[in-house]
């Protein structure tokens, strides 16, 4: 089989891209046609991932660039480019990651005659709500973001599409509330590779130096109001009393984080929070397994509440025990497999309280065994490929059948 993987951002790096490649490239030829921002050679091939970019501007052009690559639907750079990449490679299917990019993959798609399957890795509108009027949207997405086009997107996508891949149970029962057949649906859940269980060799070369640390918590993530970061800040800020050695690493970076920093120097955390910015994966992984507790602390809203963030299960791969929010599906999940405690969303106290109840490290091995169990049983990618692998068979039958 003949794949056209369409993704809307730069290529490298993506972490359920780059798995969602992997996987496929194992049986079938893939193209991935992605944006251009940084300005990378249009074609590459990259251990048999044949990487199809935009063409991009010069740099004399500055910002420009970006914004001839905006990942709207209407996008002629983006229609152009995908039924170039159709046509030449004969694919026989078009798999689509998220929402701004599928009606321009079914234009596509019944053009070549060739199914389409979407790739919901979130639900888009509900994320977009969820950011809706705080600082940080362009004069672009303004224009062509907003929740109730977004929506509008999304009712047609679902009726257009051939088949849609979840990232979670809860997420494939809103759209089948929504009309959508179970047929329709199939779950392929943010899981991490099998190879993230090996236990690797502990480093004299920390990126976590400890300095009087006695319980380190971190978060992975993009900075953004409705991921529960002042949550955590302010946690931090009552737990400090009762564990001196309490420290907040934040890794990654985002739209609202100036808004985090300020907070930081407001109630005075600069020694118990610390900013580590985007780090590449692996080091990302590497600061995860240096930590003693991993947190999810996301508001439960009606985004966080049908999708499910790979972080829960980084956390879980190494051993780390968790602290969630009762956002729904990380609720479900850390309550199932008694891997970690769940707080009420928004609430910095009850977190607190919960933070002071894993200090006990014979509290945190324990649950963090069971996390990382839970990761080679059930929560592991050599799972979710095969389902990704059903999805995709499933798409291309029943459009020649």
């Amino acid at each position: 089989m003949i794949i056209c993987h369409v993704w809307d951002a730069d290529y490298p790096w993506d972490v359920r891209v780059e798995k969602i490649c992997d996987s496929l490239i194992k049986r079938h030829e893939v193209h991935l046609v992605c944006r251009n921002s940084l300005r990378r050679p249009r074609y590459e091939c990259v251990n048999n991932l044949h990487i199809h970019r935009l063409p991009c501007l010069p740099k004399q052009y500055g910002p420009l660039n970006r914004l001839i690559g905006f990942p709207a639907f209407f996008n002629p750079l983006w229609i152009h480019n995908i039924w170039r990449t159709v046509r030449r490679t004969k694919a026989d299917v078009i798999l689509v990651r998220d929402l701004p990019l599928a009606l321009t993959a079914v234009a596509v798609g019944r053009l070549a005659g060739i199914p389409v399957v979407l790739d919901m890795a979130e639900n888009y509108p509900a994320m977009i709500r969820d950011l809706w009027g705080r600082a940080g949207f362009s004069v672009v997405d303004f224009g062509v973001r907003n929740p109730k086009l977004v929506s509008l997107v999304e009712r047609i996508s679902l009726k257009l599409c051939d088949h849609i891949v979840v990232v979670v149970e809860e997420s494939r029962d809103r759209l089948v509330a929504l009309g959508v057949p179970h047929s329709k649906v199939s779950l392929v859940i943010n899981t991490p590779t099998t190879e993230r269980l090996i236990k690797t060799v502990p480093s004299t070369d920390k990126l976590v130096p400890r300095d009087g640390a006695t319980l380190v918590l971190v978060y992975l993530g993009l900075l953004e109001w409705p991921r529960g970061i002042e949550t955590a800040i302010r946690a931090i800020a009552s737990v400090r009393t009762q564990i001196a050695g309490v420290r907040l690493l934040i890794v990654g970076s985002g739209r609202h984080e100036r808004d985090f920093r300020s907070l930081v120097e407001q109630l005075n955390l600069r020694k118990q929070v610390q900013f580590l910015g985007w780090l590449d994966y692996a080091a990302a992984i590497r600061v995860i397994d240096e930590s003693d507790i991993g947190l999810v602390p996301h508001h439960a809203t009606e985004s966080w509440n049908t999708t499910v963030p790979n972080k829960l299960f980084d956390y879980m791969s190494k051993g780390k025990p968790v602290i969630v929010s009762n956002a729904k599906p990380v609720e479900r999940i850390v309550k199932e497999e008694r891997c970690g405690i769940v707080f009420r969303e928004q609430d910095s106290e009850d977190l607190a309280r919960a933070i002071v109840r894993l200090e006990p490290e014979s509290v945190r091995t324990a649950m963090g065994r069971r996390g990382r169990d839970a990761v080679a049983s059930k929560y592991n990618w050599a799972v979710d490929e095969q389902r990704l692998y059903q999805a995709l068979e499933t798409a291309v039958s029943r459009r020649s059948s």
